[in-house]
């Protein structure tokens, strides 16, 4: 076959990928996706800037958030896929059916009664979790969260039937929700804003969700011959497997998860805060997506299947090399990424005749800047967790995360009250640090995946290189002076690319 016809291939739905095609498809999902999910904050800041109405629609996605971790801890969807893969791999075609049915059917009752309970008590819950709202803002933000609420039962189904289809090695339905949910979300805005203000975006999500997350995944999950029928069958031995691995997941909070919790908690005591913490996450989130979340929803499956067929070898070296070469990429992003902060964020953010203003931008790439530090670790923790969701066991990194999430709550506290919000990135980065860092030694005391196989003099190559050209292209940029001009920005970001 041609080369083009071979990548034509992997846009197929019925193609059974790869690890490596897998990886391909995906990182081009997520490129799109995140580029689609820029103009969605971009449009965001240019309709409503960065104040406290954009602070409020923000806040308004953390009760639904917290609720999903509740009720379905986050990524329980992850450890459907271990038991799925298993089953496939002993042609057990009937119990993985019947597993997937009884999860979906009781987990969605669950789910929708915590929706309907949140739905009652969201002033209370809101008023608890941002004190610092004046009333008009939390008036808005009780509003968006009604909203929202619904959308996480649509998340939640998606999610197990894009783990189905993940299993399969079908990659090209759970690889098109993203996009689709980030484009509902600009529509919304941009035909109903004028009708319904910021509100315009939540009803854009919602509808995203329902399209996106959850039909797209169902109609792919029809096409390969998943049945579904409505099953109460709790006492089946895979569902309650199933429990056990999720349950550490409902009752431990991971930094991973509420690190965006945190950072609103504490950003609300300044207007306009929590929005620019938030631009510059969103940001950063591009690069975590395509070297962190592409790498580790493809390697999930490969990682099941090598220790279930016990060849822990080569599981070891698939893991250590997975690592490897995400975090050597994700080195030498940072640094580009530190030195281009402001002229990146001004391009990026400040369009014309918005509502986005210079001073905006100094303060949301100062974020930026700091945050930056963490992808290596955003990158490396992914897969790791993933490595510890291939081996059916759970309990141990939740335990660990849970009593780092606990410690680090009085270092965020104490770098707030030290350097203000610029003191939360510090503490994200550490605490995101201290995250991955125990993920390593906990594979390594198991004896899953040792670190002393990592690639660590490759990893200090790139390390050294990566610190070298981010200093000598932050002297070369300072050539330019970037105080709200485009031709600046654009004058900066060309030198810090070439050098």
């Amino acid at each position: 076959m041609s080369v083009f016809a071979r990548w034509l291939r992997l846009f197929q739905p019925s193609h059974r990928h790869t690890a490596f095609s897998a990886t391909v498809l995906l990182m081009t999902a997520m490129v799109l996706s995140r580029i689609v999910g820029y103009v969605r904050e971009a449009y965001t800041a240019w309709a409503f800037g960065a104040g406290p109405t954009t602070d409020a629609y923000i806040a308004a996605f953390q009760i639904p958030d917290f609720l999903a971790y509740l009720v379905a801890g986050g990524t329980i969807s992850i450890t459907f896929v271990s038991i799925y893969t298993r089953f496939l791999a002993e042609k057990r075609e009937e119990d993985a059916q019947k597993t997937f049915s009884v999860i979906i059917t009781v987990m969605t009752l669950v789910l929708g009664i915590g929706v309907i309970l949140t739905e009652i008590f969201a002033p209370q819950i809101t008023r608890l979790m941002f004190h610092n709202f004046k009333p008009e803002q939390l008036d808005l933000c009780v509003h968006l969260t009604r909203i929202l609420l619904p959308a996480q039962i649509f998340f939640y189904v998606g999610g197990i039937v894009s783990a189905v289809l993940s299993s399969r090695r079908l990659f090209l339905f759970p690889a098109l929700g993203p996009l689709v949910y980030n484009t509902f979300i600009i529509l919304g805005g941009v035909a109903f804003s004028h009708s319904f203000g910021i509100a315009s975006l939540a009803y854009g999500a919602l509808a995203g969700t329902f399209i996106g997350p959850f039909l797209i995944n169902a109609i792919g999950a029809a096409r390969v011959g998943t049945g579904f029928r409505i099953s109460f069958d709790v006492h089946n031995s895979a569902f309650r497997e199933w429990v056990r691995m999720s349950i550490p997941l409902m009752i431990g909070v991971s930094l991973v998860s509420a690190d965006d919790w945190i950072l609103r908690y504490f950003a609300s005591d300044a207007a306009g805060a929590i929005s620019h913490i938030n631009y510059a996450k969103r940001l950063l989130l591009v690069p975590i997506a395509i070297l962190g979340q592409a790498v580790g929803q493809a390697s999930l499956p490969f990682f099941a299947r090598l220790f279930g067929e016990k060849r822990m070898q080569e599981f070891a070296d698939t893991v250590n090399g997975s690592v490897y070469r995400t975090a050597a990429a994700a080195l030498l992003a940072t640094s580009l990424m530190m030195a281009a902060a402001l002229p990146m964020i001004d391009l990026v953010y400040r369009l014309p005749h918005g509502h986005f203003i210079f001073s905006d931008s100094q303060a949301t790439a100062t974020y930026f800047f700091w945050f930056s530090l963490s992808l290596v670790f955003w990158s490396a923790q992914g897969l790791y967790a993933r490595a510890f969701y291939a081996a059916g066991n759970t309990l141990p990194p939740m335990v660990a995360s849970s009593l780092i999430t606990i410690a680090s709550l009085p270092m965020y506290r104490a770098l707030y009250h030290a350097f203000s919000a610029v003191g939360l990135a510090l503490a994200s980065y550490l605490g995101i640090a201290a995250n991955c860092l125990a993920m390593a030694v906990l594979l390594h005391q198991r004896r899953l995946v040792p670190w002393n196989q990592l690639q660590w003099r490759e990893l200090g190559k790139a390390a050294i290189t990566a610190g070298a050209a981010g200093l000598l292209s932050y002297r070369v940029a300072s050539a330019v002076i970037v105080a709200g001009s485009r031709v600046a920005d654009i004058e900066a970001l060309a030198l810090i690319g070439i050098t």
